[in-house]
């Protein structure tokens, strides 16, 4: 992800130059079993969608814009929602300077909370209750276990989420909310 504040005219260059930037491979970018790297999230609003360079501007709710790369898949999806709409991309800072999506949520679209699958690969959708409004918390009760195909939706009617890769598991630390959420990287 990129930060940046620009003119509409240089809009297109610093976009253009960040995604060359998040192109070139990372060192260290590989997360321990003993300590995952944290989740945070960001909101804002869509300000467009370029599918040429598998991009997405947003603005935060702090009133920066925001970039962002996606898997063409992903792009594709995001098209489907008009510039303006509230957004939420969930991500994991894997180092100080690279972060990885998890998902960007839609909130509003959906009367449940609602998976779609993005990743390329079968995932594992699980689900459980928070503790005092607070997900990830160990021994909160009974979890569940969607498994969900390449392109397949699967809802959540528990008040926290995660994914995992097909055959993983992870810890529920993210709140569900009502609308779409489309999985872009699933994590242990």
């Amino acid at each position: 992800m990129g930060r940046f504040r620009s003119d509409a005219g240089a809009e297109a260059v610093i976009l253009a130059a960040l995604f060359l930037a998040a192109a070139t491979p990372r060192a260290g970018a590989q997360e321990t079993a003993d300590t995952p790297p944290p989740h945070k999230s960001v909101y804002g609003k869509l300000q467009a969608v370029d599918k040429s360079l598998n991009g997405v501007i947003m603005e935060s709710d702090d009133g920066e814009r925001l970039a962002w790369r996606f898997d063409a898949r992903v792009i594709a999806e995001m098209g489907r929602f008009k510039p303006g709409t509230p957004m939420i991309v969930i991500y994991r800072q894997l180092v100080a300077n690279e972060k990885r999506a998890t998902a960007v949520a839609f909130p509003g679209t959906a009367a449940t909370p609602t998976y779609l699958n993005t990743t390329g690969s079968r995932v594992v959708l699980r689900s459980g209750p928070a503790v005092d409004g607070v997900c990830g918390v160990a021994g909160a009760g009974p979890i569940s276990e969607t498994t969900i195909p390449v392109d397949g939706r699967a809802e959540v009617m528990d008040a926290c989420w995660c994914c995992a890769p097909s055959g993983e598991t992870c810890t529920t630390g993210n709140k569900s909310g009502l609308g779409q959420a489309l999985l872009v990287q699933c994590f242990k």
